[in-house]
């Protein structure tokens, strides 16, 4: 009898843009279509994907190394920078079977970065690349409240818009929960439907504010967070988020294992910059 190795979580694939909905003036909706596509699973409400793309001036087409095997990070890192494929990471916000489709919804910064300037101009036809879960237990989810749960607190920027609106959209009744999310406009403000007893505190950025860290945090410090078990989900800019945790676990009491907090990007840097210290720092 022999063992069969199990599927690798994620896999490649290959769709085109089908429609383009701009859903305020910070995020926009690419939906993606593909018959492949109903191999992708989630994992959870805030599940992750990475999102290819062809670099400016390229056809349009991602560039990619072959294969693309177990081995195509290390490749894809060894090829030039100014032709591989550019890679960022979105949050998996729909999926359905029939037709087979895919939905980011990507957070505009004008044309700061590739993907941003990618989105803007996206229209159907276009051609990208996924790395999308193919199992739900893909190591992609970060939202995993303990049971007994009593309030559940979530911190965002837009960037975090799409997997807070999916967390809230799962949540069961009648559960406490604060959200406090940080947007550049008032329209930014966007219906997000929950069964859950959710407060929803939006916080308005002031026109070209560069300050990513104060506002939350001193709405997180004002609120009433008491609760048997709490658990909080943080997400966004990288200095912001360690920011809340360390007020959430020095000034709340809230135990490490019940806060969850992920830096989706940094201030001031791409994430081409921060995938490569990560590399030189695997290597040191």
């Amino acid at each position: 009898m022999t063992d069969t190795a199990p599927e690798p979580p994620y896999a490649f694939f290959h769709p085109t843009v089908v429609r383009v909905r701009h859903l305020s003036p910070s995020l926009v909706r690419i939906v993606l279509g593909d018959p492949s596509l109903t191999r992708v699973v989630s994992g959870g409400h805030d599940q992750r994907l990475k999102l290819f793309l062809p670099r400016p001036g390229q056809d349009n087409t991602p560039v990619l190394p072959e294969p693309l095997d177990t081995d195509w990070y290390s490749r894809w890192r060894a090829m030039d920078p100014a032709v591989r494929a550019v890679m960022r990471t979105y949050t998996l916000r729909g999926l359905r079977a029939d037709p087979p489709e895919l939905d980011l919804d990507i957070a505009l910064h004008g044309d700061l970065g590739p993907a941003s300037a990618w989105a803007h101009r996206a229209r159907p036809g276009d051609k990208v690349s996924v790395l999308a879960p193919v199992r739900t237990d893909n190591g992609g989810v970060d939202f995993r409240p303990p049971p007994g749960t009593d309030l559940v607190v979530l911190t965002g920027d837009e960037t975090a818009l799409p997997a807070v609106a999916g967390i809230l959209a799962a949540l069961p009744a009648d559960l406490p929960v604060r959200a406090f999310l940080e947007v550049a406009h008032p329209d930014d403000r966007l219906p997000l439907p929950t069964e859950a007893d959710a407060e929803l505190h939006w916080l308005i950025r002031p026109p070209h504010g560069t300050d990513r860290t104060g506002r939350p945090l001193s709405a997180l410090a004002a609120a009433d967070l008491t609760a048997g078990a709490p658990y909080a989900w943080l997400a966004g800019e990288a200095a912001a988020v360690r920011a809340q945790r360390r007020h959430l676990l020095g000034d709340r009491g809230f135990r490490r294992p019940a806060v969850t907090f992920t830096g989706y990007w940094r201030q001031g840097t791409t994430e081409d910059q921060l995938l490569a210290e990560a590399a030189r720092a695997a290597r040191a």
